[in-house]
């Protein structure tokens, strides 16, 4: 293979990023194709690198950077399957999202720097898929997290916008640092930098300290990949343009600490305890998010969470120890995830609102949106788990992956052995992946009904049943009480959405539709990976089928069941007559905590925000005065001084030579003496 076709995959779009730049605002007409073309372009190279790679090899190339006096820094890449099947997942993603750019943000003054920052944020997440040495490794991951720090700030004018984006970045260094140490410690036990070396102490044993290194690395990917308990930037990071949270939660911020795991997997095998760890994190996150979606009002907090929660199946894959079920179902999310969230732009392009309770007051609103409304509906299929979507498939390879795991057969297809799995870890996993899919199958369904079928004739009747207090809530542009992070809106609702934003759509449903079917008919896409099995199991796959099945009848009862409420007017809370939502009903006295995270920020303001923010009051008064008393006084003292200096300087000579006649006097009768 010519080495030139990988380098070019992340340095095209960083190329087209420093262009649009410069060029952007100078000519604005040439902004969208230097936006678009190298990212496309990226695209087609890294399906041809993935190609010409084929199954089973790898490619390793490296160029010494700079000697450190201990282990060097090396320009390498590392290309195998898994590579070469997420670049190609990232490149298809991120053209996606800068066709979807031009469209949404059209009139957007800033689109210029915008588009580049999404260039750039794609070149960094190439950077981190095809690196082969683990500083060069880091380079891309801080760059990524510096882009969605402007990125989602991108409203800036809006308070939301600006509080979001500083909480991503603070939140996601808090798990840098640490990281950072992981990497530095993995390095000195290795002797080396380079991926592969890496790879190969952990295989001899030469790993003096593989539990300190795996929790040290495990901070940083709960950090980027939004795991309990630095998750919470995530559903805040909703302030950003749409598009954003498309790439951001499909292709590449989020992916990047499952990608890091899977690929250090057998230093993580090292350690029972960090797989422990990193099961019990994935659990707490998948049931946690899954509840938080089912209580959710804004449409794009509900998939934020939804992403919290399928990132923990990911993270729950690796803790049991099989990376191709990991990786497989991260591929299949990145496709109806990104389509999800693009789907969701068009429909608040088309509602003006957020909200899914005022949707569900908007009549004929699905049929405002016909290419949103089929595709956001396959999607929602695809991540409820329910055959023959994708999303069925890679669901099905996590639970097979913890069954295994649980019955001290883990399927680490020759990274380890299988015993270094705890079945603790296993069962874990799960028992937590079974309760999402019943979850995620009835908050997937209650997104689709109440959004889009709520009947018009129970709409029109909730005012009627409202008491005078809760009229104003009835009209608000979202539900009172409810976390919502719009974005400023300049659309048009009386015109059809642009063709570029309909287009994306559909070539993100082919995947979501067929990846699945298509990569396990043949068995290419284990071969691709590690070569071990990924079809579902008959237990699991009726299990978990089943599950989902009674989350989307669960939800679907609920629903008809406050349908039927509100349009009789009978007695019911103020709360529900707003709208007929499931989700009170599901949870129940657990809807109000879920709705708000279940108090999580609030528990780091009061432990966290709180003490740092008095002692910075502490310190800025100590240093206004305290320290700058001591500082007057000093200046104060010395120009005292110089005043009483000033007076004896009169000009007079008579005056200089009384008073040495009158020294050279006192001093000859202090000798005399």
């Amino acid at each position: 293979m010519n080495l030139a076709l990988p380098v070019l995959v992340p340095a095209l779009p960083a190329l087209g990023a420093a262009a649009t730049l410069a060029v952007g605002r100078k000519a604005p007409g040439l902004a969208r194709p230097l936006a678009i073309v190298p990212v496309a372009v990226s695209a087609v190279l890294a399906l041809v690198v993935a190609l010409q790679l084929g199954t089973g090899r790898t490619l390793d190339a490296a160029t010494r950077l700079t000697p450190t006096g201990g282990p060097d820094i090396a320009l390498a890449l590392h290309l195998d399957g898994f590579a070469s099947l997420i670049s190609v997942l990232v490149g298809l993603v991120a053209t996606c999202v800068q066709v979807y750019s031009t469209a949404y943000l059209k009139k957007d003054p800033r689109y210029p720097s915008y588009a580049a920052l999404v260039s750039l944020f794609t070149a960094a997440m190439f950077l981190v898929v095809y690196s082969g040495d683990l500083i060069v490794l880091l380079v891309g991951w801080e760059v990524m997290g510096l882009c969605s720090y402007f990125l989602i700030g991108h409203h800036w004018e809006t308070a939301d916008a600006r509080s979001a984006s500083l909480k991503a970045f603070l939140v996601t260094k808090l798990g840098d640092v640490p990281f950072l140490f992981g990497i530095f410690l993995l390095a000195a036990d290795a002797g080396s930098f380079r991926i592969p070396d890496v790879l190969a102490a952990a295989g001899e044993g030469r790993l003096g300290h593989p539990t300190l290194i795996a929790l040290l690395l495990l901070a940083g990917v709960a950090g980027k990949s939004a795991q309990f308990p630095l998750h919470t930037w995530l559903p805040d990071a909703m302030a950003g343009p749409t598009p954003v949270s498309a790439l951001i939660h499909a292709a590449t911020m989020v992916a990047a600490g499952i990608y890091l795991v899977a690929r250090l997997l057998p230093v993580f095998l090292l350690s029972g305890a960090a797989l422990v760890v990193l099961a019990v994190m994935a659990a707490v996150t998948m049931i946690g998010s899954a509840l938080c979606a089912l209580a959710q009002d804004d449409l794009k907090r509900v998939l934020a969470y939804s992403t919290v929660g399928q990132l923990g199946y990911m993270a729950g894959a690796l803790a049991s120890g099989d990376r191709e079920a990991s990786v497989f179902h991260l591929v299949s999310h990145g496709a109806f995830k990104a389509l999800l969230f693009l789907a969701a732009g068009v429909v608040i392009h088309a509602a003006h609102t957020n909200s899914i309770s005022v949707m569900s007051r908007i009549p004929g609103l699905r049929k405002r949106v016909p290419d949103a409304y089929w595709t956001m509906g396959i999607a929602l299929v695809a991540l409820a788990g329910l055959p023959p979507f994708s999303g069925f498939f890679s669901k099905e390879a996590v639970l097979t992956a913890a069954e295994h795991a649980a019955n001290g057969e883990a399927l680490t297809n020759g990274l380890g052995p299988a015993s270094a799995v705890p079945q603790a870890a296993g069962w874990i996993v799960l028992i937590s992946a079974a309760l999402t899919a019943l979850l995620t199958g009835a908050y997937a369904t209650r997104l689709f009904l109440v959004a889009f079928h709520s009947p018009t004739g129970a709409a029109a009747a909730a005012p009627q049943v409202l008491p005078a207090a809760d009229l104003a809530t009835a009209a608000a542009d979202h539900e009172a009480g409810a976390p919502y992070s719009p974005e400023p809106d300049e659309a048009d609702p009386a015109t059809a959405e642009p063709p570029a934003m309909r287009w994306p759509l559909w070539a993100l449903a082919v995947p979501t539709m067929g990846f699945g079917i298509a990569g396990l008919r043949s068995d290419w896409l284990p071969a691709l990976l590690d070569g071990g099995p990924l079809r579902p199991s008959g237990v699991t796959a009726v299990t978990g089928t089943g599950l989902a099945l009674v989350g989307v009848l669960a939800a679907y009862g609920a629903w008809r069941s406050a349908t039927a409420r509100l349009a009789t007017g009978s007695t019911a809370p103020a709360a529900e007559v707003v709208v007929a939502d499931p989700g009170r009903t599901l949870l129940g006295p657990l809807f109000g905590p879920a709705r708000h995270g279940f108090g999580v920020d609030r528990l780091y303001d009061a432990l966290f925000v709180r003490p740092t923010a008095a002692a910075a009051r502490l310190v800025r008064f100590l240093d206004r005065e305290v320290v700058e008393t001591y500082v007057r006084g000093s200046g104060a003292g010395a120009n005292l001084l110089g005043r009483a200096v000033r007076l004896a300087q009169t000009g007079n000579a008579q005056t200089y030579l009384s008073a040495l006649l009158a020294a050279v006097v006192l001093l000859a009768v202090l000798v005399a003496v």
